[in-house]
């Protein structure tokens, strides 16, 4: 088993929100998660560590996704259903906008 920077259903594109971000690459059902967006490390801003994962995802004052606590990380799960093509959108509440 190897790591994979992002989960199958998962593809990176423009976005007309800013630059890239994640889309879904097939329908995705409320409450999946979708992995480690970041890793607790004081050596970097904020005090986390970016994955491919935290590195993409836009942000949304309306998201169809949250970014949350768990333990040493911060990971992220869907909280809407998300139709294929759509683009992943969470809340920003670690970095400053």
């Amino acid at each position: 088993m190897s790591y994979r920077p992002l989960p199958d259903c998962l593809t990176i594109d423009q976005s007309d929100i800013e630059g890239i971000g994640l889309f879904a690459k097939e329908d995705i059902p409320c409450n999946t998660e979708f992995g480690i967006s970041h890793v607790k490390d004081w050596r970097f801003p904020n005090g986390y560590c970016r994955t491919p994962l935290g590195g993409f995802f836009n942000h949304s004052e309306y998201p169809n996704c949250e970014a949350y606590e768990n333990f040493e990380v911060i990971s992220l799960r869907s909280i809407k259903d998300i139709k294929e093509g759509e683009e992943l959108t969470a809340n920003y509440w670690l970095y400053k906008l």
